[in-house]
């Protein structure tokens, strides 16, 4: 099993909920708005309120656990959704997931996520 996370534009996010919606097998995912910076680091003074962190553009953070066999196909339509060919597209990362546990039932393993 693997957790998938990846950070994408805003504005892109409703694309990438639609094709993760169609990735058969994927049994959820989920979607935080966040705040942070990259190699571009962030939004000058000029562009920003008061309310917001200097130095910080607006991010949406998606996390997705997925059985090994899917990762993949959750990796490219999180790609390929969030494509727009200009810097800030955002990034994707895959971390090895060791146990997962539905509180509920008490499952464990893959059947749990």
């Amino acid at each position: 099993m693997k957790m998938i996370v990846a950070f994408v534009q805003p504005f892109m996010a409703e694309k990438v909920v639609a094709a993760l919606h169609v990735v058969e097998g994927l049994s959820g995912a989920t979607f935080t708005e966040v705040r942070g910076f990259g190699r571009g680091r962030g939004a000058r003074a000029s562009d920003v309120t008061e309310e917001e962190l200097l130095g910080t553009v607006p991010k949406v953070r998606i996390e997705a656990m997925a059985p090994d066999g899917l990762v993949d196909r959750v990796v490219c339509a999180i790609r390929d959704s969030a494509h727009t060919g200009n810097r800030g597209d955002g990034k994707v990362y895959v971390i090895p997931l060791e146990r997962a546990l539905r509180i509920t039932t008490r499952e464990e393993g893959e059947g749990a996520v």
